[in-house]
């Protein structure tokens, strides 16, 4: 991908947060190009007022590279709703455009789908926007390389949160190297609508560093202002908790009433949605041996209180993973690979009134085994005929029922072709009135 490829924002509202005279004082080089500030987005829909933001700075590293990875677990799973609503933005922290052209490329290879919706964006930095890293002042014991780094870092993370602000309500802080648990978005949006009305700056996905720290938007240019104003000075983490102690802390009272005090504006939630996966660091040399301890192990399949039904399938299951422990939410439904015609067959022990329902394939260590052109049907109770309702689309079929068919006596997922892969179904979820 060239430099020509590269799209600037012009005239938009993503320009002008940009444009703050404050920021002139912290990094005085941007007189000199003033449209250093804008970003330079390479792939993007525009997508704006969603609820959910997440926000990953990524750099070229010098070993392996754990973005697709990354991107993979965050999309695994998402409900089309969800899709809907949420953002996911990767700021390729380089200004070399022809890495950031193979970075866009790569994403836009492997998540086609979430690029063409704008569930992804792809943005990077001007040129210009970086300043002189070798006047930079050594402290703390740290080396060149590593002051270099971590001031790197401050200016990376500054720049994606000015960027996401107007984006929704809520922005999480992200790596490149990290993985999500499967409900990570609804137990996150549930978490945040429980202490909404409690006066924290931050709520805490994990305990690893800057990683899973969400932020109310609103307070994202008072944060990164923050973080510009210090860039040089110290590590991102230390500038947040300097945050909670300007904000939180009278100098008149002892360190323990500070304690108490900045706990108040953080909130943790346990068990930990996300884990550092990466070996390899950032910083060129490094080796990162952090693990959330918290993060737990992952779930499998997700168990659900569904109405009273008799099963059968075609599918012929292995071992203990069968059909009716899947649907009592004991286990996952595993089965040898279908061909035209197989079927699943929930047939209700009595007509329901049913307002919806959510079948989901594959789990997040058996991604590839999914339903692939297979469609879900209802059968009314008074009617011979199955209806068509719905069909399994990146392995999620999801789908409401009209009123006009209410209610149903059987529910039943047909698959309409060959596969080449095992099926697995992680979650089943029928949704009664």
């Amino acid at each position: 991908m060239s430099l020509d490829t590269l799209k600037p924002l012009t005239d938009s509202p993503d320009q002008e947060m940009f444009l703050q005279s404050t920021i002139y004082y912290f990094m005085p080089h941007l007189r000199e190009h003033p449209d250093s500030l804008v970003p330079n987005v390479v792939l993007g829909q525009g997508r704006r007022g969603v609820s959910v933001v997440l926000g990953i700075p990524t750099v070229k590293r010098e070993k392996q590279s754990y973005l697709m990875s990354t991107l993979g677990s965050l999309f695994y799973g998402l409900t089309f709703s969800q899709q809907r609503d949420l953002l996911v933005i990767v700021f390729v922290a380089e200004t070399d455009f022809d890495y950031v052209g193979s970075i866009a490329k790569a994403i836009s290879k492997n998540f086609p789908k979430e690029v063409h919706l704008g569930l992804l964006e792809v943005i990077s930095p001007s040129r210009h926007y970086y300043p002189n890293f070798t006047s930079l002042r050594e402290t703390f014991g740290d080396s060149k390389d590593r002051v270099k780094w971590r001031t790197k870092q401050n200016l990376d993370f500054s720049f994606l949160m000015l960027y996401a602000q107007n984006k929704g309500t809520y922005y999480v802080q992200l790596e490149d190297d990290v993985f999500a648990k499967a409900s990570y978005y609804s137990d996150m949006k549930a978490f945040a609508t429980q202490e909404a009305s409690k006066p924290w700056l931050y709520l805490e996905f994990s305990q690893l560093g800057f990683i899973g720290k969400l932020f109310r938007t609103h307070d994202l240019p008072m944060i990164a202002q923050f973080f510009l104003m210090f860039h040089r000075d110290k590590p991102i983490d230390w500038l947040l908790d300097h945050i909670l102690w300007v904000k939180a802390c009278n100098p008149e009272k002892d360190t323990k009433d500070c304690s108490e005090q900045k706990a108040l504006l953080k909130q943790r939630y346990k068990p930990s949605l996300f884990q550092h996966i990466g070996l390899h660091s950032s910083l060129p040399g490094k080796l990162q041996h952090l693990k959330d301890k918290d993060f737990g192990k992952q779930t499998l399949y997700q168990g659900h209180n569904n109405p009273a039904a008799e099963l059968s399938s075609s599918l012929k299951h292995y071992q203990q993973h069968s059909l009716d422990r899947a649907y009592k939410g004991e286990d996952f439904f595993w089965a040898l690979a279908p061909i035209h015609g197989d079927y699943i067959l929930i047939n209700f022990t009595q007509p329901i009134h049913i307002s919806g329902y959510l079948f989901r394939s594959g789990n997040i260590e058996i991604t590839g085994d999914k339903f692939y052109n297979t469609s879900v049907e209802v059968l009314p109770m008074f009617s011979v005929c199955l209806h068509v309702s719905g069909a399994f689309e990146n392995g999620v079929a999801e789908g409401k029922i009209e009123e006009a068919l209410q209610p149903i006596s059987a529910l039943r997922l047909v698959v309409r072709s060959d596969s080449d892969v095992w099926v697995l179904l992680s979650e089943t979820n029928v949704f009664i009135n």
